[in-house]
């Protein structure tokens, strides 16, 4: 893994990957209303999500193809950290390729499940019966698949991948202590999303902010590993 093609894909992942996710959710901030109207009434929501088009739908795309791009991340990044001392490394990969998998199952109902849901709810034809289950589907799947699993786990492994990695970074050579340290400030940012359902106040503001710490500590992650040298770098055995 000490070739130079590997530590180009590692590190352009880790560069292209937080600004494609970056660049997707500001886009729904300005044409979604994104997050803030999760909150919202079902209808205004597939109201809003039917008025977007093609448009909206390509961009939860994106927040797709970004979730997704965090499992090979967590893979190719474990051998640059990987000590054969410490067998953390191996939670830690197996905690960010869960990370990758259930913030994708969260943001995938958009571009599959709700464009169908909104359709029939705003078919002109449709029955009042047939609007109240379409609510309720909405709303379940809002709960389950994006509040329980795209948020909350989604927060939960991805702070615990980032809190050993850096952890592994301040025993690394070849990375720097501070680094370590930014990824882990950003992950204790990260976990306090888990509060904000029981009203902790601030709670997604910081959430906010320390995704924002997160994708720049990736991007810088992804520079360090690109200025690796095959003859200064060897993965221990």
């Amino acid at each position: 893994m000490n070739q130079k093609p590997n530590r180009i894909l590692t590190g352009s992942l880790l560069i292209a990957t937080p600004i494609l996710f970056m660049t997707a959710f500001t886009l729904l901030q300005i044409s979604f209303e994104y997050p803030d109207i999760l909150r919202q009434p079902a209808i205004t929501v597939m109201e809003k999500f039917v008025a977007g088009g093609s448009g909206l739908i390509a961009n939860w795309y994106a927040m797709v193809i970004s979730a997704f791009l965090f499992i090979p991340i967590a893979i190719l990044l474990h051998p640059f950290l990987a000590q054969k001392d410490s067998n953390f490394m191996q939670v830690g990969t197996v905690f960010g390729i869960t990370a990758g998998i259930v913030e994708m199952l969260g943001f995938i109902r958009w571009p599959f499940l709700v464009p169908s849901l909104a359709q029939t709810y705003l078919d002109p034809i449709s029955s009042e019966a047939t609007r109240a289950a379409v609510t309720v589907t909405f709303s379940a799947f809002n709960q389950y698949a994006g509040v329980g699993i795209g948020e909350h786990l989604g927060y939960l492994f991805t702070a615990l991948w980032t809190i050993l990695i850096g952890i592994a970074m301040m025993k690394s050579p070849h990375f720097r202590g501070w680094l370590g340290w930014m990824g882990i400030f950003s992950a204790v940012g990260i976990l306090f999303g888990l509060l904000e359902p029981v009203g902790v106040p601030l709670a997604g503001l910081i959430n906010a902010f320390a995704y924002i710490v997160w994708a720049v500590w990736m991007v810088i992650v992804g520079i360090f590993v690109l200025r690796l040298k095959s003859n200064d770098f060897q993965t221990e055995k």
